[in-house]
């Protein structure tokens, strides 16, 4: 029946909102990955030399 199809849109628009803002919790929620502390990278630089003009 072509009177259901703007319900259609309407289910299929509401899943992808709600899909949306479940997927935006999840990543707000999840702990990201540990950040690398800056005083290790200076000491593993050290290593190499700078170069000088």
């Amino acid at each position: 029946m072509p009177q259901m199809a703007p319900l259609l849109w309407l289910y299929l628009y509401m899943f992808f909102l709600i899909s949306f803002i479940i997927f935006l919790m999840v990543n707000y929620f999840i702990k990201p990955f540990e950040t690398i502390d800056s005083n290790v990278i200076g000491k593993s630089s050290s290593n190499y030399l700078d170069w000088k003009l």
